[in-house]
C-alpha cells in the first residue's frame, strides 16, 4: 500500500491526516520550528526523521521556510514525492522545485495525476474534487466522491447536496453553482498557511473547484 507521511510545525495538517488515512497508509508527523538562526543548526528527532524516509509520498504542512527546506534537500532523494502545501514567494518555490519529485501547489485541491504512477496512485483519490451523481431520472439517488480535496471538504459539500436534494430533481443551471457556493462555508486553512495573502482569492479557487467537480458529474451522468 502507499505510504504517506505528512509533517507539520503547527496547527495545519490534522485535517489532512484524518482524510487521507482513508485511503493510504498514512502517519501524522509533529515538529518544533527551528529556534536557531543558521539553517545548519536544523536537528530531526531520528525516529520521526526515520518515518519520514520510508514513505512514498511526503507532504509538508511546515511554515517556517527554514524547516520545508531542509525536509526537501534532506529527503528528496529518499522518497517518491514531496508536496509543500504551505510556502510563500515564488522564489521559494522554484528552489524547492528544483527538484524534479518536489511540488509546490498553489492550493491542496488543485493536485491532480502527472503521469508517475505512484504520484497517480495518491493523486487519483486525494486532490482536485471528482464526484459521480448517481440519477433516477432527473433525481438524485446518491453522490459518490471519487477524488476529495486533501482537507475534506468535498464531503463536507457532498453531504450538504446529497441532505438537500436527495430523491429531488436537479437543476444542472444551479447545482455547480450551489456547490461552489457551500464551499465557502468549510473553514479551509489555506490561506493562514501563507500560500496566499488574499484569502478571498484562495476562496475563489477552492470555490471554482467545486463548482467545476457538480458541473462535469451533470454533464456526464446519464439518467437511469
Amino acid at each position: 500500500m502507499l505510504k504517506v507521511a505528512i509533517v507539520t510545525d503547527g496547527p495545519y495538517g490534522d485535517r489532512a491526516f484524518d482524510n487521507i488515512k482513508k485511503e493510504f497508509e498514512t502517519v501524522f508527523i509533529e515538529l518544533e520550528q527551528p529556534s536557531s538562526m543558521f539553517m545548519d543548526d536544523i536537528e530531526l528527532p531520528e525516529k520521526k526523521a526515520e518515518l519520514m524516509g520510508e514513505v512514498n509520498i511526503l507532504i509538508t504542512y511546515t511554515t517556517h521556510p527554514d524547516l520545508t527546506l531542509e525536509l526537501v534537500e534532506r529527503f528528496a532523494d529518499k522518497v517518491d514525492w514531496i508536496i509543500v502545501a504551505a510556502w510563500k514567494g515564488d522564489g521559494f518555490k522554484n528552489q524547492l522545485e528544483s527538484h524534479d519529485n518536489v511540488i509546490c501547489p498553489y492550493i491542496m485541491c488543485e493536485i491532480e495525476e502527472n503521469g508517475d504512477p505512484i504520484f497517480d496512485k495518491f493523486a487519483i483519490d486525494i486532490g482536485k474534487p471528482k464526484v459521480f451523481l448517481k440519477l433516477n431520472g432527473e433525481k438524485l439517488k446518491d453522490i459518490v466522491v471519487l477524488r476529495s480535496s486533501p482537507c475534506g471538504s468535498t464531503t463536507f459539500v457532498v453531504d450538504y447536496i446529497k441532505g438537500k436534494y436527495a430523491g429531488k430533481k436537479l437543476n444542472p443551471e444551479i447545482l455547480p453553482t450551489e456547490a461552489g457556493l457551500k464551499l465557502q462555508h468549510y473553514p479551509c486553512r489555506a490561506a493562514k498557511m501563507r500560500i496566499f495573502s488574499d484569502e478571498e482569492c484562495k476562496k475563489e479557487m477552492a470555490s471554482g473547484f467545486h463548482r467545476d467537480a457538480f458541473q462535469e458529474a451533470m454533464n456526464l451522468t446519464p439518467k437511469n
